[in-house]
């Protein structure tokens, strides 16, 4: 054992990371099932006696969780697709095209990005508000695009700024213009890297809760965290449900994740060789 750490300290490093973050979640998946009965009597450690499923179905019914789902996921999505598509576009001008100032844009993306979401609360509120988007999908759609493309143009510009020249240079003299180069082979080299980006962008929004929180007060149109942030704060709140709102919040994500756990690995990988 001791050699084994001494030879592979990251790989026990990482082994140890994610049991710290596989472990909660089985408590939370099993305490989900539970009764409040045997939560009472045997405590959060203990295994059920059987499938307790009224947790999940009380908490189903009270937030109507399939219509927070469908706002979430669409919110998600569209923030990921869109975040990445305005960020090739930013990096290709700054990283590609060398545009003026480009130090200078890059300075103000990563400031973006160090900016605290509770200074945009306020003047984000009073614009939704005098433009009539407040209180719909769309505005927080808009917010979350353009704050997640902050990090993707940062990023991608310092990836395109090494993009080979002699690649665009040949396609120009065969006659491909701007967009013709940008489509066709600048996104598919930089796919990987846009893979990551689409994973973590659609994760980022899905855990998003203090913009929402503001800018959705209708429960048509609120999120699933906002959903278990306010059911928080009810009465009559039991253990049992506690869990199982919590498991299904972050069941939907887990999913995603797992199902694209292969393009984000390849996309670091590819990232790492180059």
């Amino acid at each position: 054992m001791t050699n084994a750490l001494r030879r592979y300290p990251v790989l026990v490093a990482l082994c140890l990371a994610a049991l710290l973050m596989v472990v909660p979640f089985l408590i939370v998946a099993v305490n989900a099932v539970k009764s409040p009965a045997e939560y009472s009597a045997n405590g959060p450690l203990s295994l059920p006696d059987g499938l307790y499923l009224d947790g999940l179905k009380d908490f189903w019914e009270r937030v109507d969780y399939s219509q927070k789902l469908i706002n979430s996921v669409l919110i998600s999505s569209s923030v990921a697709v869109g975040a990445v598509v305005l960020s090739v576009l930013n990096a290709y001008a700054i990283g590609i095209g060398r545009v003026r100032g480009r130090t200078w844009l890059l300075a103000f993306f990563v400031l973006a990005n160090m900016l605290p979401q509770e200074a945009l609360v306020y003047p984000l509120y009073y614009l939704s508000k005098e433009v009539g988007l407040y209180d719909t999908r769309l505005s927080v759609i808009i917010v979350f695009t353009v704050v997640q493309s902050a990090f993707g143009t940062f990023l991608l510009s310092s990836v395109l700024a090494r993009f080979p020249r002699e690649i665009i240079e040949a396609a120009r003299i065969d006659g491909a213009s701007t967009w013709q180069v940008l489509w066709r082979i600048v996104v598919p080299v930089s796919r990987p890297t846009l893979g990551v980006l689409l994973v973590l962008f659609f994760v980022w929004t899905w855990n998003e809760f203090l913009l929402p929180l503001v800018m959705l007060i209708s429960n048509d149109n609120q999120t699933v965290s906002v959903a278990l942030g306010v059911l928080q704060g009810q009465r009559l709140m039991d253990a049992t449900m506690t869990n199982a709102a919590a498991l299904l919040g972050v069941l939907p994500a887990l999913v995603f994740f797992l199902v694209f756990q292969r393009t984000l690995t390849r996309g670091i990988a590819v990232g790492a060789v180059k």
